[in-house]
Formats: structure tokens, sequence, C-alpha cells
């Protein structure tokens, strides 16, 4: 399927810049992802947000949030109401990294945008939101499912 397959190249394009940063800083991707992903979506901010979210597997953002926190990058609260609830805040020496990544994401948007006018712009974002609204509901409507057949 074309599609799948074109969006691995903006995906590899994107761990390809991003690796320097990796690089520089001693992280791996994920901890890397999760870094930006907590600047950029400071109201998604635990552990099951970050899984829910981003769809990733609770073991990698395990142990990749106990490399930061253990690196000084993040810090977990608990809740004095909800002990259950950890809620995951970045810490100042996680700043000089996100500023890194933040001009990296400018600068991978730029050149994956590079001639498209403002229309288009606005037109690739409507239409793949759509593309992923409509794989959300077909992934909500296949694990309703599944659960309908467990209780058969």
């Amino acid at each position: 399927m074309y599609f799948w397959d074109q969006h691995k190249t903006i995906t590899n394009y994107y761990e390809l810049l991003s690796s320097g940063i990796c690089d520089q800083y001693g992280l791996t991707q994920m901890e890397y992802d999760i870094l930006m992903f907590l600047h950029n979506n400071p109201q998604f901010n635990t552990a099951a947000e970050i899984v829910k979210v981003r769809k990733s597997t609770k073991s990698h953002v395990s142990t990749s949030l106990k490399s930061l926190e253990n690196n000084g990058l993040i810090r977990r609260i608990q809740s004095e109401d909800n002990k259950k609830h950890i809620e995951i805040v970045l810490l100042d020496k996680a700043e000089i990294i996100v500023e890194a990544g933040l001009n990296m994401q400018k600068q991978f948007a730029k050149n994956v945008l590079s001639g498209l006018t403002e229309e288009e712009k606005h037109m690739c974002i409507h239409v793949f939101n759509k593309i992923c609204g409509n794989a959300e509901k077909c992934l909500k409507e296949h694990k309703e499912n599944a659960n309908e057949r467990e209780y058969v």
C-alpha cells in the first residue's frame, strides 16, 4: 500500500534529523520522543496518557521514563489525592534538549513542506486528520468486536 510505505519515509527522515540530538545527549529515540511529547502536549503528562496517545508499549514508555528520571530530565509527582495518579514534569535540565528538538522540528517541517502553498499545507493537515480519525474509528470498532467475541 503506497501510503503506508511512504509514511515510513517521513518517519525515517524525522528520526535521521533527531538522531543527532539523541547522540549528543545520550538519549534513545523513545526518550527523545517522550521529552518532546511532554513539552508539546503538557495536558498528557502521565505514563498511561503517553502510552495511549503515542500508541507506544507500556514497557518501552516505562523503561524510557525510568532512564529520563535517572538522568534528571523528568520528575514524577504522585498525587496526594490518588496514589495511582503520577504526573510527569520536565526538569530544567531538559530545556536545552527540548530547545534543540524544537529547532529540529521547525527544520523538519520546513523541509518536508517545501514547495507547498499555505492552502496545500492546510489541506494536507485536514486530509491527514481524516485518515487518522478513520484509523482510530476502525481500531475502536475492532477492539469492541474483539471484546464482544470474548463474552460469547
